[in-house]
């Protein structure tokens, strides 16, 4: 198993993404953290994972409050004895230009995509360091890398995730702690469910996607599952790209 003996704290982990990574690395033998402020999807993930032979547990976390990280990363050392593995998975979207985007909902997005990201990582470098070392892999999006004729907050969120990503990686290297940015496409999760039920932008994505179909979140979590991996032990500072070929245009 990818991830025997490791610990892993995700967050955003109730469902999506967060959800189908969380399930992957527990069979791949990791004992799993889920962090999320939907409890009761939370609650159901963790029953899932255990009913099927897992080690998985749930806490409350919002990623903007830096008492709940705090929280969080206590969870993962009391129950299993360390922390080898972040994900921080947690995010939301909003599509204005720039004349539309209020101040508030800037303050929303930057608070919770890149904030979180800031917090979580503040948090579990402490303890990766006293088990020798970890992974961190950080779920940014395409929107970080390019510009977007839709978005303002939310790709600069993605920005500041990326780069906050290499200044980790540079910084804790000599820790061995690794950090890595994954930066997908349009994926179908429920967060993107609104966005693609109009029928014209659904289209639109797929005429931008060479491979000929929107992501998976199983997509996704098999390039964290890497990421998070031995696999990757000289792997840091680095982008993954999981679009179908969006960005290569």
């Amino acid at each position: 198993m990818r991830l025997e003996n490791k610990v892993a704290l995700i967050s955003g982990g109730a469902r999506g993404m967060g959800a189908v990574e969380a399930k992957l690395f527990a069979t791949e033998g990791a004992k799993v953290v889920i962090g999320d402020v939907l409890e009761d999807e939370g609650r159901k993930v963790e029953a899932e994972i255990n009913e099927t032979g897992g080690e998985c547990v749930f806490v409350p976390l919002d990623v903007t409050n830096e008492d709940a990280w705090q929280r969080a990363v206590s969870v993962a050392v009391s129950r299993f004895g360390k922390l080898d593995i972040l994900v921080n998975n947690a995010g939301i979207y909003r599509a204005h230009v720039v004349l539309e985007t209020t101040s508030a909902e800037w303050d929303q997005v930057m608070d919770i995509n890149a904030k979180g990201v800031f917090l979580g990582t503040k948090y579990a470098i402490p303890e990766m360091r006293k088990a020798g070392g970890g992974s961190i892999v950080n779920i940014s999006s395409v929107a970080g890398l390019v510009g977007s004729k839709e978005t303002t907050a939310y790709t600069a969120s993605k920005g500041a995730v990326r780069l906050l990503t290499k200044s980790t990686a540079i910084q804790y290297a000599s820790d061995g702690i690794r950090a890595n940015s994954i930066h997908p496409g349009t994926i179908e999760t429920p967060m993107t469910e609104g966005l693609l039920a109009d029928v014209a932008h659904r289209e639109d994505r797929m005429n931008r996607t060479p491979i000929g179909r929107l992501g998976r979140p199983e997509d996704v979590a098999y390039g964290a599952l890497y990421l998070a991996s031995d696999e990757a032990s000289f792997v840091t500072g680095s982008e993954l790209v999981i679009d179908g070929g969006r960005t290569a245009q």
